[in-house]
């Protein structure tokens, strides 16, 4: 496998750069680098989006004819790349990365013409309805009903840990439409507006403070059948699509690099200025090398998948690998940014950064944070990727995943 990028990726690469010199203004980048999750801040994450849109970037792995771009495979992992080291605002994932490739696979002609250019403008906005207070990693036990009323299905139930539930106007739901021996059999993938009577969202305020996260009430929302993607009774095809998605469907090396090589110059600043022993500054930085290195290791797997998606080939189970390496080294670089920010890190000072939701509960904002953003964004950044290994089906579903499909167990 040649690792090295070729004359033409070098020149996109440029071109990336370029364009981002351009329109990634500083409170953009401030949003992209201050971010505590993987969520941006709200507004500027939509900002982002219109400029991206404008350039023709906003939703570059869709089919050409709906917006995407004709890149290789490696301009999309470049792409990448450079958006994250410049410090650009995430763009939120639940519509155009998630479920836009649902409907590009499962939707009518009508459902594209009318859900893709509407996503991709940001008119619509996106959360995900999968999770139940009952149902969470075991998600073929969900109980929301949907039950047939002629040319429309009348839903009941909940669902929790909804992300950014309280700024969508649309939501993509799993639903129970019936029951049978087979858990997995009787569930509908489902669009709904949000602003259906019917639907109220209540607030779940995460231990980092912020709002982001939400549970959704469905009190006998009415939802046409026209509505329904795929084939009701058989929306569990369209979530084991979406998921590959979810779970595979970018690369986490660049981010980790970028977060790692932040961490290093962090500590290498209290290593010069004193404030810590030689013997500490030897012993962080032997902890971090080993992250480093695991980082590598990931951007290894990441590059060999790149390799044969170019070449047409499936990535196997290797969207579970990932899952579970990137995830888990999140994890690791957040306890090693908080040790480096000291005790300037056991600070609540949501102010200083820039979160992915508001924090009601916060009443210091006219109180100054006498250290720098970084420390006061590492507790926010370590309380929020704690549900990295849950999210996207838990890690320990993932190895459940690759015992059977690579090991045979």
């Amino acid at each position: 496998m040649d690792m090295s990028w070729s004359a033409d990726d070098i020149a996109f690469r440029d071109e990336v750069r370029a364009f981002l010199d351009a329109k990634l203004t500083p409170q953009l980048q401030r949003a992209g680098s201050l971010a505590t999750s993987v969520y941006s801040d709200h507004n500027a994450s939509l900002e982002w989006q219109s400029i991206l849109l404008k350039q023709g970037w906003a939703a570059p792995a869709w089919p050409v004819e709906w917006g995407g771009c004709d890149w290789r495979v490696t301009q999309h992992y470049i792409f990448a790349r450079e958006c994250v080291a410049a410090g650009a605002p995430s763009v939120s994932p639940m519509g155009i990365r998630m479920v836009a490739y649902a409907i590009l696979q499962f939707g009518a002609p009508e459902q594209k013409a009318f859900y893709l250019p509407r996503m991709l403008s940001g008119e619509h906005f996106w959360c995900q309805g999968y999770s139940e207070p009952g149902s969470g990693s075991d998600l073929a036990s969900l109980q929301m009903a949907a039950v047939d009323d002629g040319d429309h299905l009348v839903c009941s139930g909940a669902k929790i840990w909804t992300t950014h539930a309280n700024v969508a106007n649309w939501i993509f739901c799993l639903v129970r439409t019936s029951k049978g021996a087979k858990r997995q059999t009787g569930i509908t993938f489902l669009l709904i507006d949000m602003t259906t009577p019917g639907v109220e969202v209540r607030p779940i305020i995460m231990t980092s403070g912020e709002h982001v996260q939400n549970m959704v009430f469905f009190d006998s929302v009415r939802v046409p059948k026209a509505n329904v993607l795929g084939q009701i009774d058989d929306g569990w095809t369209v979530a084991k699509y979406l998921l590959e998605f979810e779970r595979g469907g970018s690369c986490y090396a660049p981010a980790l690099q970028v977060q790692a090589d932040q961490i290093a110059r962090h500590a290498a600043d209290l290593s010069a200025s004193g404030a810590v022993s030689a013997l500490e500054a030897a012993s962080f930085a032997a902890r971090l090398a080993a992250a480093q290195a695991r980082i590598d290791v990931l951007e290894t797997l990441e590059f060999q998948v790149l390799s044969s998606l170019s070449r047409g080939q499936g990535g196997g189970a290797s969207a579970s690998v990932m899952k579970i390496l990137g995830t888990e080294l999140h994890q690791h670089l957040t306890e090693l940014a908080l040790d480096v920010a000291g005790p300037r890190g056991t600070i609540y000072a949501p102010h200083a950064t820039m979160p992915g939701g508001p924090t009601p509960y916060f009443h210091g904002a006219n109180v100054p944070f006498e250290g720098e953003a970084w420390q006061a964004a590492a507790p926010l950044r370590y309380l929020n990727h704690r549900a990295g290994s849950i999210y996207a089906g838990s890690n320990e579903i993932q190895r459940n995943i690759l015992a059977k499909a690579v090991l045979g167990l």
